[in-house]
């Protein structure tokens, strides 16, 4: 067997690198040229945003108010099936964990949209239900600890 010299080995790492990096710049190059990149970018953009301000703008009731608690599941729920209709899979099944998280009876719920969802929408749905849970834990302490505060003065 012959030795390959480690200047060899270098300079094929070299030619390697070299390689890649030009074609990485040449397909960059022609994704940059196709004239519904910018098109896409922007739509791509503009989903993440509302999808971002969908979510961020939920504001979840007070869970003693019964009334307000009935009102936000009914328009999570209606919510969430209208984005489905659309397409908009994340916000559809964010909004639908919303309605799950706050419902009273969470299993039945969930037996209703697992015979009613497509299993991959149901699948994300309880992939999703830990954090909207979180976020429910989250939200509850802080306005109890608003209210202790409140009490305090």
């Amino acid at each position: 067997m012959a030795m390959v010299s480690k200047a060899a080995i270098g300079i094929a790492a070299g030619i390697c690198g070299t390689l890649f990096i030009g074609y990485c710049i040449y397909f960059d190059r022609k994704r940059r040229s196709d004239p519904n990149f910018k098109k896409k970018l922007r739509e791509r953009r503009r989903a993440r945003r509302a999808a971002t301000k969908s979510t961020a703008g939920t504001k979840l009731p007070d869970l003693k108010d019964h009334e307000a608690v009935q009102k936000f599941f009914l328009q999570e729920v209606q919510l969430g099936e209208e984005l489905l209709a659309q397409g908009d899979l994340e916000g559809g099944v964010e909004h639908l964990g919303n309605a799950v998280a706050v419902c009273g009876q969470p299993n039945q719920l969930l037996q209703v949209l697992q015979q009613t969802l497509p299993p991959q929408v149901f699948h994300l749905l309880l992939q999703r239900l830990p954090a909207v849970g979180q976020r429910i834990v989250a939200q509850n302490a802080a306005s109890v600890s608003v209210m202790s505060e409140e009490d305090v003065e």
